[in-house]
């Protein structure tokens, strides 16, 4: 066993776009388990925008990282000593032990995954985090319903493109929003939307317009800034805007310039009876069931495609997570930190 571990620690609150210098890469001694702890090393870190909000320490949902902390994260990886009767040497585990390559736990916030089902990282995508808010945030706050139109933001992204393709069972007219003709060829051609819309090229109210002949029932916000702003006066009455993310905007140190929208939006709100309500995972866990249930079975016919994106090495974890932030990854995010043993 190689005696050094790997972590990276936040060395500073970034002001604007983090810089690679906002994490700071530190080296400890491998720890040893003590009585009821498995020793666990990280083979996949999930990258995700949620990240940035805990580099800040601006009044929100979850405590933010403390500066001098472990960097936090989503993780998959394998039990290399366990004194925990529930673990054995070789399991391999979903938990949150964050930016490092060794760690500890007692077990509680761990669940084992089976790597016969499906490969171990999709527990950190599509069967993990992001596919879970996909199906709870459309499902539970969407309600959607045969025959309407939904519209969803960041569409090839590790949410986005879930949403669009449950809703697609569910027989909505889907059209998708993406960066890039690259990215919306795949949600059209490869994840079967009706049509995706390059939000970089010109005319893009215009262009969604077209494409929602009836208007929308269903907007799965990811992203606001110019989308949302296309978005809303194609808004139907009754619609409903599960918010999951606005990460046009996470990188901001001032209001965004221009005029004051809100009085305008909540009049909307009020005219046409919208549901807009703010989107946690985990205030869905009394799902978690249904969801593997679900979603498993849909991949295993073919009904869910996805795709992720692997950056390979622990090094490149601050890198990509700034290319995440700016829409260059195609697909789930994650980081390679280990092969398995197996």
């Amino acid at each position: 066993m190689n005696d050094i571990a790997r972590r990276f620690v936040l060395a500073s609150r970034p002001v604007g776009e983090p810089k690679t210098s906002d994490l700071q890469l530190e080296e400890f001694a491998v720890p040893s388990p003590g009585a009821g702890e498995v020793l666990l090393r990280t083979l996949f870190l999930s990258l995700d925008p949620y990240m940035r909000g805990r580099m800040s320490d601006a009044k929100s949902y979850a405590a933010p990282v403390p500066v001098g902390g472990v960097m936090e994260g989503g993780t998959v990886s394998e039990i290399i000593a366990s004194n925990n009767p529930k673990f054995a040497v070789g399991d391999i585990v979903l938990g949150r032990t964050g930016w490092q390559t060794h760690s500890l736990s007692d077990g509680a916030n761990l669940r084992k995954i089976d790597p016969s089902l499906a490969p171990v990282s999709t527990a950190l995508g599509v069967l993990g985090m992001p596919g879970m808010t996909a199906y709870a945030g459309l499902l539970e706050v969407g309600k959607p319903k045969a025959g309407e139109t939904l519209v969803v933001a960041a569409a090839s992204g590790a949410v986005g493109s879930v949403v669009g393709q449950i809703a697609k069972i569910k027989g909505l007219h889907v059209v998708g929003i993406a960066g890039g003709q690259d990215k919306c060829r795949y949600v059209k051609d490869e994840l079967g939307f009706d049509e995706c819309i390059d939000h970089r090229a010109a005319n893009l109210p215009e262009r969604l317009e077209a494409a929602c002949p009836k208007g929308i029932d269903v907007y799965f916000e990811n992203v606001a800034g110019p989308v949302l702003d296309a978005v809303l006066p194609l808004l139907n009455t009754f619609a409903r805007v599960p918010i999951c993310g606005t990460i046009a905007h996470y990188n901001d140190t001032a209001p965004p310039a221009g005029p004051d929208k809100l009085p305008a939006v909540w009049r909307m709100i009020l005219n046409k009876r919208l549901t807009v309500r703010g989107l946690l995972v985990t205030d869905f866990s009394a799902l978690h069931d249904d969801f593997l249930r679900d979603m498993s079975g849909w991949l295993k016919e073919g009904r869910i495609k996805y795709r992720e994106d692997i950056v390979e090495g622990f090094e490149n974890a601050p890198r990509a997570l700034i290319g995440l932030l700016r829409g260059e990854n195609f697909g789930k995010l994650l980081i390679r930190v280990a092969e398995c043993s197996r």
